[in-house]
């Protein structure tokens, strides 16, 4: 599903923080990518969304080299990626069924379609009771799950969790991973960005390990040392 062959991005500035780093992640898979901040696991979602361009190597996504692609093709490519963000990013002044429609709405979708999607996501979240509240009236722990719920909507074949746990405390974020290994075992490719040693440890899943731009190679993958 993920190819990443000899990656390196250097910055403007000069900061290389990404040094030919090379790995795979198959379809359906539930990955750990760990490491400390600033190690490069959100350029690497940057990286698949084409928001940045390597400065060398090879990038493909679902057997397509997107370090390629055409600009006219970027769109198509980010429906095949959700990401959910520590932050969050919704829109306060809109509930949360609003903020799950918005990814469909820019499909463009119609109304019953998305209405229909909307009740679905919410039931798989378990968030389907509380559609119609504004995000200040909600938990962090529920709040994570709109995030998830808005990248899920469009049925990307891949999703991107970005320290989805890093403003929980360590049960709601165990209840986060929980519903998120939920969602892979039903087919979605998962990648969870974190530095939380706690929930990597928690989670028999794969690991790759970034640590000053490169991938470490442990002894024993699924822990984090």
């Amino acid at each position: 599903m993920i190819i990443f062959n000899k990656v390196t991005k250097k910055f403007g500035d000069g900061t290389v923080v990404l040094k030919q780093i090379s790995f795979s992640i198959e379809k359906g898979e539930f990955v750990f990518l760990i490491g400390p901040s600033g190690a490069g696991k959100t350029l690497i979602s940057r990286l698949l969304l084409k928001e940045v361009s390597p400065t060398r190597g090879r990038i493909f996504v679902d057997k397509e080299e997107i370090t390629k692609i055409k600009p006219s093709r970027i769109a198509e490519l980010r429906r095949k990626i959700g990401v959910a963000f520590q932050d969050f990013k919704l829109f306060f002044d809109r509930t949360v069924a609003e903020n799950v429609a918005l990814s469909l709405q820019i499909l463009p979708k119609k109304e019953e379609e998305i209405k229909k999607r909307v009740a679905e996501i919410l039931t798989l979240v378990g968030l389907e009771e509380k559609k119609d509240f504004f995000p200040v009236q909600l938990s962090g722990g529920e709040l994570q799950r709109v995030s998830i719920a808005r990248a899920l909507a469009p049925a990307p074949r891949i999703l991107f969790a970005d320290e989805p746990t890093g403003n929980l405390d360590p049960e709601t974020g165990r209840e986060v991973i929980s519903l998120l290994k939920k969602i892979n075992q039903e087919g979605t490719t998962l990648i969870v960005a974190t530095h939380n040693k706690e929930i990597v440890d928690s989670f028999s899943q794969r690991v790759i390990r970034l640590e000053k731009g490169r991938i470490r190679k442990d002894e024993k993958e699924g822990k984090y040392k």
